[in-house]
């Protein structure tokens, strides 16, 4: 029997796309990782080193270990803020209030600004003399605050990504809200449930696959941020806000021109978005075996 091709054909250019953009840049990323290539001196004159790039990033990298650490605080925190934040919105705009549509476009504007004019609009926010956050503050009679000084600099950071994010989340939980039966909840009222009961024991385990896919698009996107935190500080002041995405930026493009120390950084990054991404499908496809067994 003669094999049917004409959706293989219809796929071919999509793989072709994706082998050109994901997989030949990911393979040359693990092949460079592997040298010492340096801008300064050339492609040509590269060599093999094996492991030692990931070596020096494990034992004498000092700020490679900091870097991580802030990363995974960042993602912690933004992450947790935005999706109770966004949990919120989401249960109000649930409810019927007058001029919905009218606040959810309000809602949507954060999320459609290049994330470099919102970098710089904060940055002048934020201004120590100018700012309008340290204005309110002197009209109630407080002390201006150094927002991006290196106290402060990576809470101002993380300010800035949960009011651009947090509306994401609360649309993808608004549309999980929306989409989930009504015939439970009808049931419950019935029997005289509180709604704390009815939001602690049907609205949250009805809503768990949903708030697991907002949890994994935001940690993804929160440890491979770049663009607004290079248009704050830069990285600094120091290395107060040099994330992981700075990080590679500063090895490879900007002081020492070091492509395959970079390279092995980009791979570690890669490594532990991989790993978390693992862990919350894993969670996620638990949660709806149960749910197909109940």
């Amino acid at each position: 029997m003669k094999k049917d091709l004409n959706p293989y054909v219809f796929i071919l250019p999509s793989c072709c796309v994706l082998a050109a953009v994901v997989i030949f840049p990911t393979i040359f990323l693990w092949y460079v990782s592997f040298t010492n290539y340096d801008l300064a001196v050339g492609w040509e004159k590269k060599q093999i080193v094996g492991f030692a790039n990931y070596f020096f990033l494990f034992l004498e990298d000092k700020d490679f270990w900091h870097s991580l650490r802030i990363s995974l605080v960042f993602m912690v925190f933004v992450v947790a803020i935005e999706f109770w934040l966004g949990l919120f919105v989401a249960l109000l705009f649930h409810r019927r209030i007058r001029g919905k549509r009218l606040w959810m476009s309000f809602l949507i504007i954060p999320m459609v600004i290049t994330p470099s004019i919102i970098a710089l609009i904060w940055k002048l926010m934020l201004n120590t003399e100018y700012g309008v956050l340290n204005f309110l503050l002197a009209s109630l009679s407080l002390p201006k605050i150094n927002w991006l000084g290196y106290e402060n600099a990576l809470w101002s950071i993380m300010l800035v990504d949960i009011w651009e994010y947090t509306p994401f989340v609360a649309l993808i939980l608004y549309a999980g809200l929306q989409s989930l039966p009504q015939e439970p909840y009808e049931a419950v009222v019935i029997d005289g449930a509180s709604p704390l009961q009815i939001f602690y024991y049907f609205t949250l385990p009805l809503l768990r696959p949903v708030i697991l896919i907002a949890l994994l698009l935001r940690a993804i996107d929160s440890l491979r941020i770049f663009d607004i935190v290079y248009g704050l500080t830069q990285g600094g002041p120091g290395n107060a806000t040099e994330l992981m995405s700075l990080h590679i930026y500063r090895l490879g493009f900007r002081h020492t021109n070091w492509i395959g120390r970079a390279s092995a950084n980009s791979i570690l990054l890669l490594f532990i978005i991989t790993l978390l991404t693992t862990v919350l499908l894993r969670i996620l496809r638990k949660s709806e075996v149960k749910e197909g067994t109940t």
